[in-house]
């Protein structure tokens, strides 16, 4: 028997997903009290790229707000979505199942339990947070699976999503417990749980590496995902090593997790809306769905904040409470689709 493999990604796709993303970062460094226009954030962002000056008729104090506040939060928020979008991708593809997502897996509590405890017990213990980050989604993954896998293979998809929520309680109450150890830290680390983008330069330069390399080694899977979509046996006889690919995959997908987790705390639902929405889209090939959500997600999340800041203005909402209100309804739908399809 031999597997079809889909096409990778259309260009036309790809320069939409980009137009899109572009659009949503203007639209986000536009959001604030300061009255600065759609053509002078483009004039000043073609000024910052190298080898060329443009006056975009900024202040120094405006062009000084662009550069230290609104950019580096657009490319958090950029980040951050694009990460958690390929990360949901790369689980979906792994466990095959159209429910997987950091969120509800586990992934994202285990990196917010040991997050906490970074913050409660090592105080300015930045640099620990990304790899404590990664061992607790690691370990949040694993439990997750192991429970599911506890009712055999007739649990089908919605027995992995109901232990991905037990675990998920269970992380969370430990975490609620450790971080009452130290009542000074509640308000930072309460905003850092219902997500927060507020990032700078030294936060995105802290987890660049880390997303980098997880970005790339999901996206070089992308092929090996489609295979083992039509089955191990025929995975097998294509060449492919089913265990291989998998450990690979969930180890740069818990990577990329920890990344966002690490720098914009926890926010649901990024991992099942926009790689669904790429599949209505453009098709189900990984090697279309992974490239298109790292975009698209990035996207995504850069509106989402938008839409934080502007909705209650002049207070903001938490990200996480604008991803929830999307992505709540969103999943009951693909969890009524999924519940169809495998009766």
């Amino acid at each position: 028997m031999t597997a079809h493999v889909p096409a990778r990604a259309r260009p036309v796709w790809v320069v939409a997903a980009l137009a899109v993303l572009a659009l949503s970062m203007i639209a986000g460094m536009l959001g604030g009290a300061a009255g600065i226009s759609p053509w002078q954030v483009v004039l000043q962002v073609l000024d910052w790229l190298p080898g060329l000056q443009i006056d975009a008729g900024l202040a120094p104090i405006e062009e000084g707000l662009l550069w230290q506040i609104r950019l580096p939060r657009v490319l958090v928020a950029a980040t951050v979505g694009g990460l958690l979008a390929l990360a949901g991708g790369g689980y979906q593809g792994v466990f095959r199942n159209p429910l997987a997502d950091p969120y509800l897996l586990g992934a994202a509590a285990g990196a917010g339990l040991t997050v906490t405890m970074v913050i409660v017990f090592l105080p300015g213990g930045g640099a620990a947070i990304p790899p404590a980050a990664f061992a607790g989604a690691v370990g949040g993954v694993f439990l997750a699976y192991a429970l599911g896998n506890t009712a055999g293979r007739s649990g089908g998809t919605v027995t992995l999503v109901l232990a991905g929520v037990a675990v998920t309680s269970f992380l969370t109450a430990i975490q609620t417990f450790v971080q009452q150890l130290k009542v000074e830290e509640l308000r930072r680390i309460y905003s850092w749980i219902l997500g927060d983008v507020h990032g700078g330069w030294d936060q995105l330069s802290l987890v660049a590496p880390y997303a980098l390399v997880s970005s790339v080694l999901l996206l070089l899977h992308g092929r090996m995902l489609d295979v083992l979509a039509v089955g191990d046996e025929e995975a097998t006889a294509l060449g492919v090593r089913a265990a291989r690919v998998r450990l690979v995959v969930l180890f740069a997908a818990c990577l990329a997790t920890a990344a966002a987790v690490a720098v914009s705390g926890l926010i649901a639902f990024v991992g099942i809306v926009v790689p669904h929405v790429v599949r209505r889209l453009a098709g189900g090939s990984y090697r279309v769905v992974l490239p298109l959500s790292l975009i698209g997600g990035g996207a995504f999340l850069v509106l989402a904040d938008l839409a934080a800041r502007t909705v209650i203005a002049p207070a903001e909402l938490p990200i996480g409470v604008v991803t929830a209100f999307i992505g709540a309804p969103f999943f009951v739908g693909v969890l009524r689709m999924t519940r169809r399809a495998e009766m």
